[in-house]
This record gives C-alpha cells, structure tokens and sequence, in this order.
C-alpha cells in the first residue's frame, strides 16, 4: 500500500528543526527550508539549491509541497487580472488581481465551493468540496504578488479576502494564512493592509476580537432588514441582525477598528426608501464604511442590476 507523503508546510519551523535533528542533519536546515518554502516560496525541493543533493533527496522521500498552479490568467482592458487556480488534487478555486494607480489588491479564495447559500453569488451554487489549507491561500497571495510587479512594476499593496468560501467558516487556516503573509519569514505585508470579509458569522466575529486580530473586517450586509436579509441569505436565519450588531459592537470596543459594509443594490429588493433608512439606521451601531456594489447579473433570474 503506498503511503501518502505530509505537505511539508504544514510543519513548524520547530518541528522541520527536530526533523533534521532525528535523522542526523543539524537543526538550523530546518531553517534554511522554512525560509525556502515561505520567504522564497519555492515550489519544489529541486528549487532549494542551498541545500545538497542528499539533503533535497531525503526530503522528496519523505514529504511534498502541495503548491498551486495558475492554470488560466485571464487580463481585462481595466488591468484586471482573474485567475483559475488549479490545486493539488485538481479542484479549481479563483483569485484576481485588481489594479488602481495607486495600488494593487489581491481578492483570494478561502474555500472550494462555499459553506453558505447565498442565492445571488454563484460560487453558491457549489457544493462545498473542501477548505483550502494555509499554505494554499498564501500561494495565492504570492502568485499575485509576481503578477503585480510583472505587469505594474510595484509589489502587491492589500489583500481581500472576498473570493470563493466564507472565510470564517475555515478559520484556523485562514489565521494560519495571514500569519505567514505577515511575517517577516513570509511575505513581511502589513496586517492593516489585508481585509477579511465575512457574510455575517456573528459568533466568529466575536472570536476575532478576542484573539486581537489586527487586520480589517468587512462584512456582506447587503440589506438591514431582517425579512430580506432571510431571503437573499438564507444562513442568516441562524445568524439574525440582533446578534451580528451585538458581535459587531464587541468586535469595535475590542479592536477600535472600524468595519465596512459591502452593500450590493438589486433592484427592486434593497434600493427602496426603506431600505436605505433600515441600512443608515444599522450603520449607526458601530464607526463603518459602506461600499456601494453594482451587481452584476449571472442570468435572468430575481437578482438584477438596480437602475437610476
């Protein structure tokens, strides 16, 4: 029976050290590998050339690197860079970069498929396969961080995570993940300039706060009111308005950071006066932004594009 090898990024740099240790190498190779496979993400053991022959051999016998593979990149007039990433055991996820003349943002996937039934988001319409492991999201970051200075000339600014998945229903990966893009072993970027948005996880909402997150939290509000909120989301049933005010106050007196409301307008469903005065009313709670979205429609069905 052939026994499948570890992806060696889910080890610590801690436990690569007692690796090498254990099979007669010294400890500090396990720090020329950690930096190998973050710092310089290298994609394969041939890559570490630091290391000898004998060494990338025993670690190709004993482990593998899970990388992922940007199978199609897809460039549109505004700069605009999508991206079908292909991962390891060949389910497809999404990311994008999206370029302004200041910066450039990198939206990234956390989960194939997503967790939640949102009726007007297509990712929605696939079944959750799996979430994606730290090591996997990282690559996507650093995958759009080359794209950035290859067609920009500048290096990846901020990160979103808005792509495929609910970030917060794979939250010790997505943790995982954003440590290593923050450390200095890693990608060194600013926890200020990365974005988790959420479609309204109250009680992960919470546990963000308590552990002292440094990063921004958006939140998909799209309507304050209970009934279409409901409708649209069907999840938020178990997740009602009153419970993700009372999580969005905590996570302000706890963070002092304030959130942004993503608010895609649907004609007919959420751009009427009432509407507008249930969403001036929740803003109200906690200091926020609201980013205003124009949909855009994926058939002819309920959802459509708000005019005037």
């Amino acid at each position: 029976m052939q026994i499948s090898k570890k992806d060696i990024r889910t080890l610590t740099k801690e436990q690569l050290r007692e690796f090498f240790e254990k099979n007669n190498d010294k400890a500090f190779r396990g720090n020329q590998v950690y930096e190998w496979l973050w710092n310089k993400n290298a994609h394969s053991f041939e890559a570490m050339t630091s290391l000898s022959k004998e060494t990338r051999a025993m670690l190709q016998a004993n482990f593998v690197i899970n990388h992922i593979k940007v199978d199609v990149m897809q460039r549109s007039e505004d700069g605009t860079i999508k991206n079908a990433v292909r991962l390891h055991d060949n389910l497809v996820v999404e990311s994008v970069l999206i370029p302004t003349k200041t910066r450039t943002t990198a939206c990234v996937s956390s989960q194939v498929g997503c967790s939640l039934d949102c009726n007007f988001c297509a990712t929605a319409r696939l079944k959750r396969m799996r979430n994606l492991e730290p090591g996997e999201i990282y690559d996507q970051v650093a995958a759009i961080d080359n794209e950035s200075r290859l067609y920009f000339n500048r290096p990846l600014s901020n990160i979103v995570f808005m792509g495929m998945g609910e970030p917060l229903m794979n939250y010790p990966n997505v943790m995982k993940s954003i440590e290593m893009i923050t450390s200095t072993d890693g990608l060194g970027m600013s926890p200020k300039r990365i974005t988790v948005s959420t479609s309204g996880v109250s009680k992960m909402i919470k546990k963000m706060a308590d552990d002292n997150v440094k990063f921004k939290l958006a939140v998909s509000l799209h309507t304050a009111i209970e009934e279409t909120r409901n409708k649209i989301m069907p999840f938020t049933k178990n997740f009602p308005l009153t419970e993700l005010r009372e999580a969005l106050e905590y996570w302000y007196k706890k963070t002092k950071s304030a959130v942004t409301y993503e608010y895609v307008v649907w004609k007919d469903i959420n751009d009427d006066k009432k509407s507008i005065e249930a969403l001036v009313k929740f803003c109200k709670y906690v200091p926020c932004k609201v980013n205003l979205i124009e949909y855009n429609p994926i058939d002819d069905g309920y959802f459509q594009q708000a005019t005037g």
